[in-house]
């Protein structure tokens, strides 16, 4: 009998050794890919300020895919190109070749006006008259006629207060972070993006 204890003893050390090993292996592995899944292929990010209003507001979370494919109307976070360290988050409005000018509160994209539906809540609330998208040109704005290579013209939802390509220039596709796929909070307001 006191050889049978003699060897157990061990073997339950061993086995809660084993264990701990097993645990501390588990989160070392669980930490790296979620490191490497942050740093490569999401952006986890807070909305701060109005420009986005009302698709975002501040204090939103959201989640953006690195590397996705952009088109026109995606939302993406942007290395600030006026404000260096820090991030924005805009719509894109114009795609590289494009010819872009606002008249009469309606954007022009290629000769087209362009569907904004996101932006109805707050043209309803401005007084008459008065436009929520100023009037201008890109060679007004920017100096050049077409969005260069391998840029895109970008603007919030919140016209009348955003700071966007109408003041900083083409955003280059290098500064893009990624495109806003998801909010998860509040958790009252998820909502997933496909533009």
């Amino acid at each position: 009998m006191s050889k049978n204890n003699k060897n157990t003893k061990p073997q339950a050390e061993e086995s809660l050794g084993k264990s701990i090993l097993e645990i501390v292996i588990t989160v070392v592995v669980c930490m790296l890919a979620y490191f490497l899944l942050f740093k490569y292929v999401l952006a986890n990010e807070t909305v701060s300020g109005p420009s986005m209003q009302p698709t975002f507001e501040s204090g939103d979370r959201i989640i953006a895919v690195r590397h996705s494919k952009l088109q026109r109307g995606d939302i993406v976070i942007i290395d600030a190109p006026d404000a260096p360290g820090e991030l924005y988050i805009k719509r894109i409005i114009g795609m590289p070749g494009d010819t872009i000018y606002a008249k009469n509160d309606t954007v022009y994209v290629n000769g087209k006006a362009l569907k904004e539906p996101y932006l109805t809540q707050y043209k309803k609330k401005m007084p008459k008259g008065q436009l929520y998208t100023n009037n201008f040109t890109l060679k007004q704005v920017t100096g050049v006629s077409k969005v260069p290579k391998n840029c895109y013209f970008v603007m919030g939802d919140h016209r009348d207060v955003s700071k966007d390509s109408r003041y900083f220039g083409f955003v280059k596709q290098s500064q893009v972070v990624g495109e806003v796929k998801v909010r998860y909070f509040p958790f009252n307001d998820m909502k997933v993006f496909n533009n």
